[in-house]
């Protein structure tokens, strides 16, 4: 492991109370921090005291949007090891999400031991209980100050931690979901296949909409026939219908989850049989109208699993699982954590030990 120069706060905070951590709303002591600029590449990672950063008002990010991000937990083993879940495969996607947004690529692997290192600073920060986890964020922006569309010449690298209980106030209880109809999130060709805020922003007028009308999450549909079914505002989605467990396939338009990649291979390992396929709404509609729609469920790396009870489309809303959280969504649940816990043995090799 690369050495990682440390800068350790000298005004620690107080941390908060177990119960009450919500999702994303704390952050640690420290951050980690890398530059890049086009004649020395990227350089000089250092941990350093969390706190505000300085850019020029003209820096690119903020008039072209050249950003990128990643999304991924530290957990507390029931042995009282700290470890991470499938971390190499965040750091590949960031990159692919980087090449997509025109942003020099990182190593992967000097980046990895610098979260490495500044989990291990913050260790005391990771939560103890069951549904808790110290959340990662680490993320790129372009800073060189200057205004023209173009790729920027310099970057800057930052990883937060954030301490963080459910996603979801439901927890791992069923949520609702609203189909969205005249908003679209994606198209191929398009970013919606790399983690890039703006994926996100496009997205929050919607989200808006869903709560108003009492749902939970934004169910998107492709953005050309608006008829066959994408993702959820912040998760992959999978569907059982008559037995076959379904999700829609990685058209250039979807987000490539980690959790979705680790929900196949489990299902698959279970003797399930899934598809990965276009799906329309009308075809899930009609499902529960004849009785074969038995479960649906939502998977990513901040709420894992995130059963379906409710949906609605147009004037229409449809009841799964009969409301409550179904057998394979608990099961998934239950083995996604508990490998990630050090509770259960992990035969594909996710979980990477760190301390």
């Amino acid at each position: 492991m690369k050495e990682i120069k440390v800068i350790r706060n000298e005004q620690p905070k107080t941390k908060p109370d177990g119960d009450r951590l919500g999702f994303g709303k704390y952050f640690t002591d420290h951050m980690l921090v890398m530059d890049y600029s086009a004649d020395q590449g990227w350089h000089e990672p250092m941990i350093v005291p969390y706190g505000p950063i300085t850019l020029d008002p003209s820096a690119m990010v903020f008039h072209y949007g050249q950003e990128v991000f990643e999304g991924m937990k530290a957990y507390k083993t029931a042995d009282g090891h700290v470890c991470l879940f499938r971390p190499d495969a965040n750091m590949h996607r960031l990159n692919q999400s980087s090449e997509r947004i025109s942003i020099p690529e990182v190593d992967e692997e000097l980046l990895l031991d610098g979260i490495i290192a500044l989990v291990r600073e913050d260790q005391d920060w990771i939560p103890d209980g069951a549904e808790s986890s110290l959340y990662i964020r680490p993320f790129i922006i372009a800073t060189e100050p200057g205004l023209g569309v173009r790729a920027a010449r310099e970057y800057k690298l930052m990883v937060i931690l954030s301490p963080s209980g459910s996603y979801y106030p439901e927890g791992i209880h069923p949520v609702s979901i609203f189909v969205e109809n005249q908003y679209v999130r994606a198209v191929r060709g398009g970013t919606g296949t790399a983690k890039t805020a703006g994926n996100y922003a496009s997205g929050i007028k919607a989200q808006e909409i869903a709560q108003k009308e009492g749902y939970s999450q934004v169910l998107w549909l492709d953005g050309v026939e608006k008829k066959y079914i994408e993702e959820v505002g912040s998760m992959n989605v999978f569907f059982k219908i008559s037995g076959e467990i379904v999700t829609p396939e990685l058209s250039g338009s979807i987000l490539a989850g980690i959790t979705r990649d680790s929900v196949i291979r489990l299902l698959q390992s279970w003797g399930h049989q899934v598809t990965e396929r276009k799906i329309s709404v009308e075809e899930l509609f009609a499902a529960s109208s004849a009785g074969t729609l038995e479960e649906a469920f939502g998977t990513g790396t901040a709420a894992v699993i995130s059963p379906i009870g409710k949906m609605k489309w147009d004037s229409e809303e449809i009841t799964i699982s009969g409301g409550h959280t179904g057998e394979i969504s608990k099961k998934l649940y239950d083995t996604i954590t508990g490998i990630q816990k050090g509770v259960l043995e992990d035969p594909f090799g996710w979980r990477k030990v760190i301390l």
